[in-house]
């Protein structure tokens, strides 16, 4: 962290306050109220207090809050000027975050830092709507208040606010991605449980799985299957009140993938994968097919059936070149997502040699932020190819740029297949670019 860094953390700092109208000591003694109604009293004067304050604001050297006092700021700024809670972007909340990041505060921490004070601070039902948007919160907090009042616009911003979150995946971390489908989520369970006018009931239905289904892969994704589980369920008990099979295909689709790591065996995954072949093929998007007949395949590949698993490829290859002209899902699902599937099939039930093209072919035309988390989980499978060809050092190689992709994006299963693909790796753990692919697992995913 470079001193310009620091200055601006300070200077943020500073800037918080002032805007406040705070002096030094009234941060010190607001900073002190807060650590007393959450029953963590500060062993220190409150001149002590007004010291540490001076030395976060420093000019010339600027020092970062420790754990304790960037709980208690994190708190005290996540209200407003008026009382409210206040955590979405442009808060004084967001900005006290960046001030700490310059100050050289890790991403890690800052996240943990976040998902808790969402975790304190919007308990009280309405506060969720807390990380919305100004005008759809008011719009969705009047529709929670009176149900009645939910319309077709209401219900399009939060298909929007969904698929932008949905759109960061790649680029955030999932663990950011809860916080910002928390308020989502809350909203869509309580007007499913609310009297809303029977024609927006089929549009709430879609708008609650596909928001469902996101946070389902996301609790997932940051290690929490308990919930994953809940959220899936939920899922699919909306998607199957919306009247198109295609959306419900969707749900068992983001299910199965998970299930494939978070359940042992293929027992549980291919009950899924099964469900959703069956929903896609009743449905409207030659899409949605294409994408349930290439998990199909990696499943039936992964079985060991090649039968089974070059027949549902050649239907994923021919649902993606078929007419989807008015297909509801076109953008879910393209060729080079494909070649990744062909590629795995071709990894447990061919050659190593043409599954590592296929893998290449994929990973070069995965050049989105939201393909990122996609593309390492192709390069961890490319690794394993180069393995098989006997060229664990150029593996080693592709692994370490899925390292860094799994670290910023906290991704599980690109991290599951990483220390799948390590473990392949273990008869060269003598060789010194073995050690080194180590220590980048350690730094950056602690395993």
């Amino acid at each position: 962290m470079s001193v310009h860094d620091k200055r601006m953390g300070a200077a943020a700092l500073k800037r918080l306050r002032v805007t406040r109208g705070w002096s030094l000591a009234d941060t010190a003694c607001a900073i002190s109220d807060t650590a007393a109604r959450l029953g963590l009293p500060l062993d220190a004067s409150a001149a002590s207090v007004q010291r540490s304050v001076a030395r976060w604001e420093s000019g010339t050297a600027p020092i970062l809050p420790g754990e304790r006092y960037q709980l208690l700021l994190a708190h005290l700024y996540a209200l407003d000027v008026h009382g409210h809670v206040s955590l979405g972007v442009g808060s004084d909340f967001c900005e006290l975050l960046e001030s700490l990041a310059h100050l050289g505060e890790s991403e890690q921490r800052l996240e943990q830092l976040r998902s808790l004070l969402v975790r304190t601070m919007t308990s009280a039902g309405g506060q969720l709507l807390a990380l919305l948007g100004p005008s759809t919160q008011q719009a969705l907090s009047a529709a929670l208040a009176d149900p009645s009042r939910l319309d077709e616009q209401l219900l399009d911003a939060m298909h929007t606010a969904v698929g932008d979150v949905n759109r960061h995946v790649g680029s955030v971390p999932f663990v950011r991605l809860q916080l910002l489908l928390a308020p989502l989520v809350e909203s869509s369970r309580r007007l499913l449980g609310a009297p809303v006018p029977d024609a927006m009931l089929p549009a709430l239905h879609a708008v609650a799985a596909q928001t469902f289904t996101l946070a389902g892969r996301a609790a997932f994704e940051t290690r929490d299957d308990e919930a994953a589980r809940t959220l899936y369920a939920e899922a699919t008990a909306a998607a199957g009140r919306t009247g198109t099979p295609w959306r419900r295909a969707v749900v068992h689709i983001s299910h199965a993938l998970v299930t494939l790591y978070a359940v042992p065996g293929l027992q549980a995954a291919q009950h899924l994968v099964d469900a959703a072949v069956r929903d896609a093929r009743a449905g409207e998007s030659p899409t949605v097919r294409a994408r349930a007949h290439a998990l199909q395949a990696e499943i039936a590949a992964r079985a060991g059936t090649a039968k089974h698993a070059k027949a549902a490829l050649a239907l994923a290859w021919y649902d993606l070149g078929s007419d989807r002209d008015g297909d509801p899902a076109t953008g879910s699902f393209s060729p080079a997502h494909l070649r990744g599937f062909e590629g795995v099939t071709s990894l447990y039930i061919g050659d190593p040699a043409a599954a590592h093209d296929y893998f290449a072919r994929s990973a070069a035309a995965l050049h989105t932020p939201r393909e990122r988390v996609q593309k390492a989980i192709v390069f961890t499978d490319q690794a394993l190819a180069r393995i098989r060809l006997n060229e664990p050092q150029s593996a080693a190689q592709l692994l370490h740029e899925c390292v860094d992709a799994a670290s910023a994006t906290g991704g599980r299963v690109a991290a599951i297949r990483l220390r799948r693909a390590r473990t392949n790796l273990i008869p060269w753990r003598r060789e010194e670019w073995f050690a080194d692919l180590d220590d980048h697992l350690i730094a950056s995913l602690g395993a």
